[in-house]
């Protein structure tokens, strides 16, 4: 066995958009997600709505290798990965300063939070064009900007949990944003807001959106036409 690849820091998450194809097999892909959470790892069963995948996967915890694995196994069982994101948790430079239980909360997530079944995944990136270019302003107003940036979000709290996760160098973007929301309207709305904000709406550039439902992996596999409870 090899020795698992462990963060400094924080965990792992991998986000697996999956087909369901006609050799998809519930049974073992419910094997393979009971199996990670064994080995002390999260999963988070979502429904996609839409075209771009039938079902989401976000499997987090500390083992790189282990999720190498347990992607693996949902190959196995049939399950057709259309689309990945890999990043990491973290606390941003911005943030080094909050109460060790926030900072924890950002670093060792549980997951998913209750009553907030409605979920989207986007990746983003800070620009670096011409005009305007986050990285070449001083670190004291990045960091203006991005606290109230923080203040914007907070606006939605109770109604938006937001899990935001560092892929410099992992994957296409810099950061993946994971939010959970009480109904379909409250990621519309948080979303919108946000954009607005100077952070956003000069420096934020935005990848593809999946949404879906979070449900039981039971729930989810029925509502793709997979029946883990067999005949």
């Amino acid at each position: 066995m090899t020795e698992p690849l462990i963060p400094s820091t924080g965990w792992n998450v991998l986000h697996l958009f999956c087909a369901a194809g006609p050799l998809a097999d519930a049974a073992e892909v419910a094997a393979a997600v009971k199996q990670l959470e064994g080995d002390e790892h999260q999963v988070v069963p979502v429904a996609v709505v839409g075209h771009k995948a039938d079902l989401c996967l976000l499997a987090l915890g500390p083992d790189l290798w282990r999720l190498r694995r347990f992607q693996t196994a949902v190959a196995a069982a049939g399950l057709d990965v259309v689309d990945s994101y890999l990043s990491l948790t973290e606390v941003s430079e911005y943030a080094e300063g909050m109460p060790e239980e926030r900072k924890t909360a950002r670093l060792y997530p549980q997951l998913p939070p209750e009553g907030k079944p409605a979920f989207c995944f986007y990746p983003m990136s800070k620009r670096r064009g011409d005009v305007h270019n986050w990285y070449e302003l001083p670190y004291d107003e990045r960091e203006r900007l991005m606290l109230g940036h923080g203040s914007t979000g907070r606006t939605f709290a109770g109604r938006v949990l937001q899990l935001v996760t560092g892929s410099t160098g992992i994957d296409d973007y810099e950061w993946g944003v994971t939010l959970f929301a009480q109904r379909p309207d409250d990621l519309k709305a948080c979303v919108y807001t946000m954009r607005y904000d100077t952070a956003s709406s000069r420096f934020a550039e935005f990848g593809p959106f999946v949404t879906g439902v979070v449900g039981t992996l039971d729930e989810v596999l029925a509502a793709v036409g997979l029946d883990a409870t067999g005949p």
